[in-house]
């Protein structure tokens, strides 16, 4: 059995009875439940330097063992020497098992290795959805520190079917993301 299956059948024998049981949902069908992962990276910098963004797509492929694609500008901004269609950021979106093992590696490898860490913040957007901001992109095991031209951040959304702040977070906090302390309502 792989990593996949862990993560996905604790959903399926766990999260989804404990959610049920702690929100009264009537059938299985209405326990929220993980959509997808899209991790996004800025680079203000690739405006004077190309490179960047071939650099960004590798590492970021590399860490989500799936094809990274560049963002590009949608329209000139002259005090930034931005040209429209120009790439100014790095992003993947993944989905099924992909997500799950991207989650696994996350909760399980990434974070812990985040200096000083007591936790992520506790704040969803108000439809359910959770963006984590990450300054370093060496905490994922992937990348080799040596190689390194430019510490570059990024964050990482967790699109969720949850209706509310609450079901969100209990999906969340039931898959393993470590919340510095309970949700403030």
């Amino acid at each position: 059995m792989t990593n996949t299956a862990n993560l996905k059948n604790i959903y399926a024998e766990q999260v989804v009875p404990a959610l049920m049981t702690e929100f009264g949902y009537k059938s299985v069908m209405q326990v929220p439940v993980l959509k997808k992962i899209v991790i996004n990276q800025g680079l203000g910098d690739a405006v004077a330097d190309k490179k960047i963004v071939e650099v960004a797509i590798k590492e970021l492929t590399a860490i989500s063992g799936q094809k990274a694609v560049a963002t590009l500008s949608k329209k000139d901004i002259s005090n930034f020497k931005l040209r429209k269609k120009m790439p100014i950021g790095v992003m993947v979106t993944l989905r099924r098992e992909q997500m799950y093992e991207f989650l696994e590696k996350l909760i399980r490898v990434a974070l812990p290795r985040i200096r000083d860490f007591k936790g992520i913040d506790s704040k969803l957007d108000g439809r359910g959805n959770y963006t984590l901001g990450i300054q370093e992109q060496i905490i994922f095991p992937e990348i080799n520190i040596d190689n390194i031209s430019k510490i570059l951040g990024m964050n990482i959304t967790f699109v969720t079917s949850a209706k509310t702040d609450e079901e969100g977070y209990a999906l969340l906090k039931a898959f393993g993301l470590p919340f510095k302390n309970a949700k403030k309502n």
